[in-house]
Parts: structure tokens; C-alpha cells; sequence
């Protein structure tokens, strides 16, 4: 007998072939050698059934039928890769111990827990759980397998997680869609981030600028020059400020008070994925899923970073040896110049600021790998760049700097200056925003959050004893600004912390594990927002449309504010977190979920139904592309319900989002196997089981003549109209339309003879 190894996804297991089977025969789907077969799953095999599996009634979308709490969770193959489940079906029953290669992280557990739930498989298990996929790392990683038993909290942390989004995603969706006659898609992550966006939108609307003076006077003391900006209550009066910078005008000054200190600033930490997913935002413009999914080539297909879905910016002390080898590689390569220019004794196991064991979970930091980069595309290189050089910055030594704190006076007023005074650069040589000489380029000044008059060039040599001179002073008209909206950097920032404004590095880890969702799922969060019609890009900014802003406030107004509760639903991921590490129980958790959704439909069932005018436009609302678990939230990674076919897309377009009640159901579907329902949508009549391929559509406009409601029912129940009349070429004609294929709505002319 051999052993079964099911990966992830296919190019996982054949770098996992390559190591322990080299020369294994390739049959497609699995690749199997003397010891070990090697198949993989394709992202989700199996997930969640719908809620039409408990009972048929829940085919259609009904309010009185809420809540659907189920006692067990049913779970179904996904349609589009059952054929891969079932090969891993029986390419089980030839092997005797079977080990979990999926990827090492919450949701990797779960899909392999579901393939083994769903196949009925009863061999012992045994996890690999490595963070790179190196032939040295997959190697070493088979040597040392690991326990099932070890990541069973891990399993019941994720199987919680879903079938939580599960309960609030399809119960909360159902009754607000329903109530509102137009899908309203609610989750237990997505709402809450569309409340920051929704809030901070209505911050920005709300805010009222006001008007300032701000005066500003340069000095002169010997060859030295400065500029000092007056202190006291903001001036609101023109007149005022310009009486004070005429006062001091020409006048001489004294130093009424001198600070310098040393100060030292250190390397930016090692990029976690939401780390490296707001620079690369902030920097190129990329969307958080962009960057995962080039992080996620540069770790699966390039093998030269580590595993990136990590939420740690720190290492172990096995680590730190494998960075001095990375560092020794990098010298061979076009890095070679920043690499020979760093000091690998500033890399050790006490230096807490990199290695700190206590804040690594499932997988530290984001590191190169010993592999040498190949041919990477433009934005691999661009995204590799930025982990290789703040890779590299740990190997340098801290940026040096004077602070000097200057209140200079003339005529009674006050005038602050602070300079930062460059004694050496460090790190920061390595920083595409400075420049040699250690100035900042104009994007990188632009986001100094303290006024700071550099000094690169020459030492700042004011002798406090002796007095200085105001030359020019003036006025400046000012204006207070609204806050910012949010960009998917800035976003995920505030996913991180649950939406508290946090600046302190050790208060951002401390919340970690509150925040909103994972740095695994945070982008395809964000993306369910865009998808769904209540969010759109001007840009890099952030804008809620108006059906967005209606979910959020029918949400808020039925009683329900904590389904938009950032604060909550990052208190939910604390818990869960919790359970994955054996801390909480996972029943009472469930327990709580089940409580708030009985609440969510009692106060929906109360509340009084919108007018259509509040959710915008078709094209707003995100009419033609509608999911059904997703609508429930539950923004999966992988393939699965998220992928369509071009023939389900069509059907999708023709239906409506969800079906919000019996009135638009006009009969059963008559593909041959369908048991699904014919629904209204704006364009067409289709099948309520698109989801699961099924592609039967009959449009609303045929050959000149309109689908009514009357000609549907004839077609559906004798598969044609009764005799309509036509306009050709050769004049006016009768004819009947006729439903030519059931597989797919196709439509024809029959003549009348």
C-alpha cells in the first residue's frame, strides 16, 4: 500500500512530486510514484450545502420561512470539480496513510476536513506544514511530518468560522432581501467594513471647513537660516495675523528656548501580508487582491518568497540562519550592491525587533527563499523589490538623526521650529523615496505627518546665546481638511484593527487578532463589496454607492447595529482565534451565533419595507452577476461557486439576484435533470439553479415581440405561443414562437401554413 498526498491545488503537489517522487508517472489529475501518490484539490471540493438541502421550500427565498438554523451542517461536492473529488475517492481506497498537504493555514485545514468528512476517509492523517515550497523546505517538511491530531482546534476554528458566515450570510440576506424586494447582501465580515466606508463617507459629507491664519517668520543667525511658525490659538482673523507678522518684521530675536536630543529610527518590520498589501497600494496602485494574487505566484510558481498569507512580522530563532543564507544569495544577484552593504550581525535571535517567537503563529514573516528569482513579469518584480529590500533593511543599522526644538522669540510672540538634523542614513540608503543625500522625493514628503525642516546637507549650528533676525514674515490662508477617504490600503488597515485608529506598533499587534477577518480574506472581502454594487473605485479612493448607503442604514434602522459593529465582528475573529488555539470552545460560540441570528430576523420581520428609489441604479445595485453562497458573504478563496461558466453567467444574467418571493416563480425549469424554478429578472426569465450550471434562459425580447409573463407559461408548459402576428420582407405573417432546445431557452419561429 502507499500513501495518499492531497494538496491544495495542482501546481503544489507537482513541487511536492518533484521532491519525493521525482520520477512519478503523470495521469493527469494525480501523479504517483514507488511510496506516494500525489493529487490535489482545486481550491474548495466541497462546501456548505444550500439551505434547499434541509427542504425544498427554501428554493424559494420566503420570509416566514426564517431562520433556517439547521441541527448538523450538510455538506455537498461543488458541481464544476466533483470528477477530482471523486478521484481522490478512489485513489484513497489504494492507499493506506494519507497525508494533508494542503496549505498551512486556517482554511488549507478546512478543505482538506471537508474532503475527509465527505469521502468517508479513515486512514490515519499525518500534516505537512512547511512555508515555502523549496525542494529543501517540501524535504525537510516530509522528514518531519507532523500530528492531524495537533491542528484539530485549528479545524474546529475554521469549520466554526464557516458555518457561522453561513447562519448571519444566508439568514441575514434572505430577510433583509426579501423584506426590501431587492438583494441585500449581508455578512458577518463584509457589513461591518461597509459601515467604516459607509461612516467615513458621512464624515466627509458632514465636515465643514473653517478658515485659519498661519504666520510664519524666517530667521537668521549668522550664516545659519531658519523658518518658525507662531504659537498661540489658532487665528481665525486675517487683520490679527497679519498685525503679528508685520510686528516681527525686521526685528530682532532671541532664543527663548532650545531642546536637541539623539533619536534613532529603526527598520520598518517584516511585511506580514497586510503590510506588504497597503505599500503595495499606497506605492503602485495595487488592489489587495492584486497583491495576493502576485504573492501568491511569487510563492507557488517562482518559489522565492515564503508562504504570504501570514499575519506575523516576526520570525523563530530556526529562522534567523536561513536569513543569513538569503542574504548571502541575494549577493550573487541584482541586489548584489544593497546586499554586500548589509551587516548579517545585526540579524540574531535576541534582536526582538525581528525574532520574536511569542508573535509567530502558523507562519512567520514574509521572507525570500534560497531560490535565485528567474524571469519575473513587471509587478512580480515591482512587489519582490519591496519585500527584498525590507528583507534587506534588517541587515542595516538605524537611521541617525539630531532633534532640535526651537522656540524663538520677537516682540512677545512665539515662533516654534523642529529640524531633523541627518547624522547618517542606514537603513533608509536602501529606500527608492530618499535620494543620496538623504531627501525625501515629493510623494515620500507628502506623507510626513510632522512638520520637520530637514537638514541633510550641514550641521544645524545655532548657538542658542546669540540673537537672530526676522526677515521676511507673512500670513498664510489655511483651510482644516476633511478626513481622507479610504483607499484599499488605508481599508485594510482599519480592518485590522477593527476600525480603531491605531499608530503604535505594539498596540497593532496587540489587535491582530480582533481585527476584521484574516489577512487571508480581507481582499476577497473587499472585492464581495465591489461585486455586490456597494462599493466602486474613483482611483485608489474608496466610494459607497447609494445602495451601499441604503443596506447600511435599513441595517442600522431594524435594530440590528451590530451586524455593522467593527468593533463585534473583530471581537468574533478574537474568539475564533481562540478556539484555534484550543483556548475557547467553538459550541458556545455557534451557541451566540445562533442567538444573533433569531434576533436579526425579529427585528427585520418589525421593520418597515424601502421603495425601490432608495437602492439607485440596475448597474449600482450589481444586478447581472449574483451569487448565492457568496451573497451570503462567505468570500471564499479558490475556485468552486465563485467561478462561472460563460453559459451559467448568461443564466445569471437573465435571473434576478435572489429570488425575493413566490410571486416570480412561473414554474419548474424544463431542462432535463433541472429541478430548478423559472424567476423573473430584468432582462429575462432564468433558472434558479444557474448556480449549479444550470444555463436555461428565455429572454424578454424575441424577433421584435415581449416575453410576457402569459407567452412565458405557454412556452414552458407546451413549448409554444399561441399565433402572433409578424412583419417580414415579404409582408405580414402568423406565426408561433417555439421553445426549439429546453436544455438552454433557445427560441424559434413556426410559421403558420
Amino acid at each position: 500500500m502507499k500513501t495518499l498526498v492531497i494538496a491544495e491545488k495542482p501546481d503544489m503537489g507537482r513541487n511536492i512530486a518533484a521532491v519525493i517522487e521525482p520520477r512519478a508517472k503523470n495521469a493527469r489529475s494525480y501523479l504517483e510514484g514507488e511510496q506516494y501518490i500525489i493529487t490535489w484539490a482545486i481550491g474548495h471540493l466541497v462546501g456548505l450545502a444550500e439551505p434547499d438541502a434541509y427542504d425544498d421550500r427554501y428554493k424559494k427565498w420566503n420570509f416566514r420561512d426564517l431562520p433556517i438554523m439547521p441541527d448538523q451542517f450538510k455538506i455537498v461536492p461543488h458541481y464544476k470539480t466533483k470528477d477530482q473529488l471523486k478521484t481522490i475517492g478512489e485513489l484513497a481506497k489504494r492507499c493506506d496513510r494519507i497525508v494533508n498537504a494542503c496549505d498551512a493555514g486556517r482554511e488549507g485545514q478546512y478543505i482538506f476536513a471537508l474532503i475527509q468528512q465527505q469521502l468517508k476517509l479513515k486512514q490515519p492523517v499525518r500534516r505537512l506544514w512547511i512555508s515555502d515550497l523549496t525542494a529543501e523546505s517540501i524535504a525537510q517538511g516530509f522528514r518531519e511530518l507532523r500530528a492531524a491530531e495537533e491542528f484539530e482546534n485549528l479545524t474546529q476554528a475554521a469549520r466554526a468560522r464557516s458555518e457561522a458566515d453561513w447562519l448571519i450570510g444566508m439568514n441575514a440576506t434572505r430577510a433583509f432581501t426579501t423584506k426590501h424586494n431587492t438583494l441585500l447582501s449581508v455578512g458577518r465580515v463584509q457589513t461591518p467594513v461597509l459601515a467604516l466606508i459607509y461612516d467615513r463617507q458621512k464624515e466627509i459629507e458632514s465636515f465643514e471647513s473653517l478658515t485659519y491664519y498661519e504666520v510664519k517668520a524666517h530667521f537668521r543667525q549668522e550664516a545659519l537660516e531658519y523658518t518658525g511658525t507662531w504659537q498661540g490659538d489658532r487665528l481665525t482673523s486675517k487683520e490679527k495675523a497679519e498685525a503679528i507678522a508685520a510686528r516681527v518684521k525686521g526685528k530682532e530675536g532671541k532664543i527663548a528656548k532650545y531642546e536637541v536630543k539623539d533619536t534613532k529610527e529603526y527598520p520598518f518590520k517584516l511585511y506580514d501580508l497586510t503590510l506588504l498589501q497597503r505599500d503595495a497600494n499606497a506605492k503602485f496602485g495595487f488592489s489587495a487582491k492584486k497583491t495576493l494574487d502576485i504573492a501568491q505566484a511569487l510563492y507557488e510558481r517562482h518559489k522565492v518568497i515564503s508562504y504570504p498569507r501570514t499575519n506575523s512580522n516576526y520570525v523563530n530563532e530556526q529562522n534567523i540562519e536561513g536569513m543569513h543564507k538569503a542574504l548571502h544569495m541575494l549577493k550573487s544577484t541584482s541586489y548584489k550592491e544593497q546586499a554586500e552593504g548589509a551587516n548579517a550581525s545585526l540579524v540574531h535571535k535576541n534582536n526582538k525587533a525581528i525574532c520574536n517567537p511569542e508573535k509567530v503563529e502558523d507562519h512567520h514573516a514574509i521572507l525570500p527563499t534560497l531560490k535565485r528569482p528567474g524571469q519575473l513579469g513587471k509587478e512580480e518584480q515591482q512587489l519582490y523589490d519591496l519585500i527584498i529590500l525590507r528583507f534587506l533593511s534588517q541587515f542595516y543599522p538605524p537611521a541617525l538623526y539630531k532633534q532640535h526644538t526651537v522656540l524663538t522669540e520677537v516682540e512677545g510672540d512665539l515662533f516654534k521650529t523642529n529640524v531633523k538634523e541627518l547624522l547618517s542614513l542606514g537603513w533608509k540608503v536602501l529606500m527608492p523615496s530618499t535620494d543620496k543625500s538623504g531627501k525625501k522625493t515629493k510623494s515620500a514628503k507628502q506623507e510626513e505627518e510632522e512638520e520637520n525642516l530637514e537638514w541633510n546637507d550641514r550641521a544645524f549650528d545655532l548657538d542658542p546665546e546669540k540673537p537672530v533676525k526676522c526677515g521676511k514674515s507673512e500670513a498664510k490662508e489655511k483651510a482644516t481638511q476633511p478626513p481622507k477617504s479610504y483607499t484599499e490600503g488605508t481599508l485594510l488597515k482599519a480592518m485590522e484593527s477593527a476600525g480603531r485608529t491605531i499608530e503604535n506598533d505594539e498596540l497593532r499587534d496587540a489587535m491582530k487578532d480582533s481585527g476584521l477577518g484574516t489577512p487571508a480574506t480581507r481582499a476577497a472581502t473587499i472585492e464581495r463589496l465591489k461585486k455586490v454594487g456597494y462599493i466602486a473605485m474613483q482611483g485608489k479612493k474608496i466610494t459607497i454607492t447609494q445602495k451601499g448607503r441604503t443596506a447600511v442604514e435599513l441595517i442600522r434602522q431594524a435594530g440590528v447595529e451590530l451586524l455593522t459593529s467593527p468593533e463585534m465582528t473583530g471581537q468574533w475573529e478574537r474568539r475564533l482565534h481562540q478556539i484555534s488555539k484550543g483556548e475557547a470552545a467553538s459550541v458556545k460560540f455557534m451557541d451566540n451565533v445562533r442567538k444573533f441570528t433569531v434576533s436579526i430576523i425579529e427585528k427585520v420581520g418589525v421593520q418597515q419595507a424601502a421603495p425601490s428609489s432608495l437602492f439607485g441604479t440596475d448597474q449600482e445595485q450589481g444586478r447581472g452577476k449574483p451569487r448565492s453562497r457568496s451573497a451570503a458573504g462567505k468570500g471564499k478563496r479558490g475556485t468552486g461557486t465563485a467561478s462561472r461558466t460563460a453559459r451559467t453567467e448568461t443564466a445569471a444574467a437573465a435571473a434576478p439576484p435572489a429570488p425575493p418571493g413566490e410571486r416570480l416563480t412561473h414554474g419548474p425549469c424544463p431542462r432535463p435533470g433541472c429541478h430548478g424554478q423559472i424567476i423573473e429578472g430584468k432582462k429575462g426569465y432564468g433558472c434558479t439553479a444557474f448556480k449549479d450550471g444550470c444555463g436555461f434562459v428565455i429572454w424578454k425580447e424575441f424577433s421584435g415581440k415581449k416575453i410576457s409573463a402569459n407567452m412565458l407559461k405557454s412556452l414552458l408548459a407546451s413549448g409554444r405561443t399561441q399565433l402572433l402576428s409578424f412583419s417580414g420582407t415579404g409582408g405580414p405573417y402568423k406565426a408561433r414562437i417555439v421553445l426549439q432546445d429546453r436544455s438552454s431557452g433557445k427560441l424559434n419561429i413556426e410559421r403558420s401554413t
